[in-house]
C-alpha cells in the first residue's frame, strides 16, 4: 500500500511555522548563548513539534516545509535528522529574525511562495489535536467542498481546555484568549473574525456589516473558541497574498479579509476570478489520496493509518465527476470546530496542562532500558501517574508524584517531586522539595530548598535551603565566566 500511495502525485505541501514562543518565556529564554527552542519542548518527554510531523506523516502528505528563526536551525535540523520519518520528507528554511523584531506569518508565505507550488496546509508547531481529530478530517472536508462550494479555504477552531484555577499562578502569565467569531451553521462558512484592531476600537461590541447579514441572515456568535491556526488553503489564496502586500498578520489581517471578500460585492467582483483559479487538487487526485488512507484512528494521537479504502467515511459530494457542471463557486471560508481535547501550547499555562494530561493516559513510568533502570533506587517511591526519562537517576528515599522528569535528570536522597515537569538535565539534590514546578533543562535545586509553583529559566540555580513561592525565575545576566548571576 505505500508503494501505492507513492505512486499517486503528491496533492499538499504542508507548512509547518516554528516562532520563537515568547508567551512561553522563560522556558524559551537563551540558555546563555545556547538558544531555547518552543518546537523542541517536551510534551511527555517527547519534543512537541513530533506531534505535528506524526499528524502530518499519518494523513497521507509527504512533502513538508519546515520554517523557523535562522538562530534556530541547527538544533531543529539536528532534531530532525536524528529521527526517521519513513514517508515525509522535511525541508527546513529559516528566516532573520529576532525574539523582538517578529515577522508574520503573511510575510513568511510570501518570501517562501515559491516553494509552495500546490494547495498547503498551514499549521503552527505547538498545536495538539484530540484522537478524534486525524488531519484527513479536515483535508477530506477541503477536498470535497472545493470542488461542490467554492471552498477556497478551511479553518479549525476548538473550544479552550478547562483547567483548575490555582494550578497555576497569575505570576507565570497569561492565558491564551479566546476569540468571538460569526459563523453559518448550515452551511459551515466563517464570516466575521474578532481582531484586537476592532477590540481596541470597540471592546463591548462586535460590529458587523448589513451585507454579511444580508447574505446569512441566521448566524451565529461565539466568543469561547481559539484558532488552531491550522489552515488549509488552495493555492490561489497564496497568489491573491502575493498581491496584498501590507498584509503581515494572517489570523489578524488576512483571514478577515478573505470573509469579507464573501459577502462585499466590490470584493467579490475584484477577487473571484484570482480565488476560483483552478485548483491543483482535482478531485480524481483527491479521491486517489482520500481512500488510500483509512480514516480509523491508529497512530499518535489518533492519527490515521494506512488502510485499504476511506471511502465510506469519505463526505460525499453532490459532484461526482469533473465533467459534471459545477455549481456556482461562492468563494467560502469554511469551518471545523472541535469541542474537546485540542490545545495549542504556546504559553506556560497550557504547557502545565497538557503535561497534566498527558500522565492521565501514561501506561508507563520507568525506562525500559535495564542499564537505566539499574539507575532509579529500589527504595525511590514513584507513582504510577508519573514518568521518568531514561538516563535519569533517582536516589533512595526519594518521592516522585504526578510527575514529569525529563531525561539525564538527577534526583537526590529524600527529594520531594509533586505535580512538577522537569525539563532535560535537571539536578534536584538531597532533601529538596518542588510542587507545581516547571523547570527549564539543566537547572540545579540545591539541598534542601523548597519550591512552589515556581518557573525556572534553563540553567537557573536555587541555592541551598532557600524558599519561593509563585515567582518565574529568570537569568538576569551571563557572566563572561561561564556562570549565571541570578536576580535579586
Amino acid at each position: 500500500m505505500d508503494l501505492e500511495l507513492d505512486l499517486v502525485p503528491a496533492e499538499f505541501v504542508a507548512v509547518v511555522l516554528c516562532g520563537f514562543g515568547n508567551e512561553l518565556a522563560p522556558l524559551t529564554s537563551d540558555y546563555g548563548d545556547e538558544p531555547c527552542l518552543k518546537a523542541l519542548l517536551p510534551l511527555a518527554n517527547v519534543p512537541i513539534v513530533d506531534y505535528t510531523i506524526s499528524w502530518i506523516e499519518h494523513s497521507g502528505i509527504t512533502d513538508i516545509l519546515l520554517i523557523c528563526p535562522a538562530i534556530h536551525r541547527p538544533a531543529l535540523s539536528h532534531h530532525i535528522h536524528s529521527h526517521s520519518y519513513a514517508s515525509v520528507h522535511v525541508d527546513i528554511q529559516s528566516y532573520e529574525e529576532t525574539a523582538e523584531t517578529g515577522v508574520g506569518t503573511c510575510t513568511l508565505l510570501r518570501h517562501f511562495s515559491s516553494r509552495i507550488q500546490r494547495d498547503f496546509v498551514l499549521l503552527p508547531c505547538d498545536f495538539i489535536p484530540p484522537p478524534s481529530l486525524p488531519l484527513t478530517a479536515l483535508l477530506n472536508k477541503f477536498r470535497t467542498e472545493t470542488v461542490s462550494d467554492g471552498l477556497i479555504a478551511t479553518t479549525c477552531w476548538f473550544t479552550a481546555p478547562k483547567s483548575d484555577k490555582n494550578s497555576t499562578p497569575d505570576e507565570w502569565g497569561h492565558s491564551a484568549p479566546t476569540v468571538s467569531i460569526v459563523w453559518d451553521k448550515p452551511s459551515g462558512t466563517l464570516l466575521y473574525v474578532d481582531t484586537a484592531d476592532a477590540q481596541d476600537q470597540n471592546s463591548d461590541e462586535v460590529e458587523l456589516q448589513m451585507s454579511m447579514l444580508s447574505r446569512y441572515p441566521r448566524t451565529s456568535l461565539t466568543s469561547n473558541l481559539q484558532d488552531s491556526h491550522v489552515y488549509v488553503c488552495k493555492r490561489a489564496v497564496l497568489d491573491v497574498l502575493n498581491d496584498k502586500r501590507h498584509f503581515d498578520s494572517f489570523r489578524e489581517e488576512f483571514l478577515p479579509w478573505l470573509c469579507k471578500v464573501q459577502y462585499q460585492r466590490a470584493k467579490r467582483q475584484k477577487y473571484e476570478a484570482a480565488l476560483n483559479s483552478s485548483t491543483t487538487t482535482s478531485q480524481d487526485l483527491a479521491l486517489k489520496h482520500s481512500t488510500l488512507l483509512s480514516t480509523t484512528p491508529g497512530g499518535p494521537n489518533g492519527a490515521p493509518t494506512r488502510g485499504k479504502s476511506a471511502t465510506a467515511s469519505l463526505p460525499q459530494s453532490p459532484i461526482t465527476s469533473e465533467s459534471t457542471q459545477r455549481l456556482i463557486p461562492s468563494l467560502r471560508v469554511g469551518i471545523h470546530l472541535v469541542t474537546d481535547g485540542a490545545a495549542r501550547i504556546n504559553n506556560v499555562h497550557t504547557f502545565m496542562e497538557m503535561n497534566r494530561r498527558s500522565l492521565e493516559k501514561a501506561n508507563w513510568t520507568l525506562p525500559t532500558d535495564q542499564k537505566d533502570r539499574q539507575l532509579i533506587d529500589q527504595k525511590a517511591q514513584i507513582s504510577s501517574d508519573s514518568i521518568v526519562g531514561d538516563s535519569t537517576k533517582v536516589d533512595e528515599r526519594a518521592n516522585i508524584k504526578k510527575s514529569i522528569i525529563g531525561r539525564h535528570c538527577s534526583i537526590g536522597k529524600m527529594a520531594k517531586v509533586a505535580n512538577c515537569v522537569l525539563l532535560d538535565h535537571c539536578v534536584v539534590e538531597d532533601g529538596a522539595k518542588l510542587d507545581g514546578c516547571i523547570l527549564g533543562k539543566n537547572t540545579k535545586v540545591g539541598a534542601k530548598a523548597e519550591l512552589v509553583r515556581c518557573i525556572t529559566q534553563a540553567g537557573y540555580e536555587v541555592d541551598p535551603g532557600e524558599s519561593v513561592k509563585n515567582e518565574k525565575l529568570e537569568i538576569s545576566d551571563w557572566t563572561g565566566g561561564g556562570g549565571f548571576e541570578a536576580e535579586d
